[in-house]
């Protein structure tokens, strides 16, 4: 829980005692934007998509995430945007123990980390390389859809979630805002089935939806992704899939490897 921090509304002067949200670290820890303290509120008048997330640092493990701008909305019909402080250099990480002593071997050439645990950018995060099959409860092998349509693309979705442990997939009669295009209990899915790929709006777009309704976020694409895209699915640990027309989705990066390993 984060503490209170005082909020005036620049229109209404009215004081707040404002509380910021709290969010998931991959690591497990509770992530607090740290908002800055003395620093006015803004009205917000016009939105973009880059005002929509701050940068936020762990504290437990020094990764730096983007999490939504905390907001506050005034009685008044004000929405205001609290200040959060940036994050500014990486602090240094305490030495661990030297590493042991191999002999010939330790002198070849390979080197081995002194440091505790590193904060990587998303943007140098190595090839995807696919994980052993080695789910808790064996499944049978899945039975592709030959895909012609975008409906049969929401089919093989539907059924290779079905496959991986989810129950009761279904299509929503009624669609929100987002393009949603499979739920289950604990699941929202996206199946974009056209020629280009996968957009970063989009990417986040569903891990948002996702996190709001505290279900697993799945994504599955024709086209694949855009590189942006790719690389933000992978810092929010968000799994997605690629299908081909002969309707075998695969996964793309480590998040959709451990979800084929484990099962829903």
């Amino acid at each position: 829980m984060g503490e209170n921090v005082p909020v005036r509304c620049p229109a209404c002067r009215r004081a707040h005692a404002y509380t910021p949200p709290v969010y998931p670290c991959a690591c497990g820890a509770p992530v607090v934007p740290p908002l800055l303290r003395g620093a006015p509120a803004e009205p917000i008048t016009h939105r973009t998509w880059t005002d929509e997330w701050v940068t936020v640092r762990c504290t437990a493990c020094g990764r730096q995430d983007q999490w939504p701008q905390p907001e506050l909305g005034c009685p008044c019909g004000t929405v205001l945007r609290v200040p959060v402080r940036p994050v500014t250099s990486v602090p240094p990480t305490p030495p661990g123990p030297p590493a042991p002593d191999d002999g010939p071997a330790a002198s070849s050439g390979a080197t081995a980390s002194t440091t505790g645990v590193s904060t990587v950018p998303a943007s140098t995060v190595p090839a995807h390389i696919p994980l052993p099959r080695t789910a808790a409860v064996p499944r049978p092998s899945f039975r592709p859809v030959t895909i012609r349509t975008a409906r049969d693309a929401v089919t093989t979705a539907a059924l290779y979630l079905r496959w991986l442990g989810f129950r009761d997939v279904v299509q929503p009669d009624e669609r929100p805002g987002t393009v949603i295009d499979l739920r289950g209990p604990g699941l929202v899915a996206q199946v974009d089935p056209t020629t280009r790929p996968t957009s970063l709006r989009a990417v986040e777009c569903l891990w948002l939806t996702g996190l709001a309704a505290s279900a697993t976020s799945v994504s599955f694409s024709l086209a694949g992704y855009e590189d942006k895209a790719r690389a933000r699915a992978d810092g929010l640990r968000l799994p997605l899939f690629v299908m081909d027309l002969t309707g075998t989705p695969q996964p793309v990066n480590s998040a959709a490897d451990e979800l084929v390993a484990r099962g829903a």
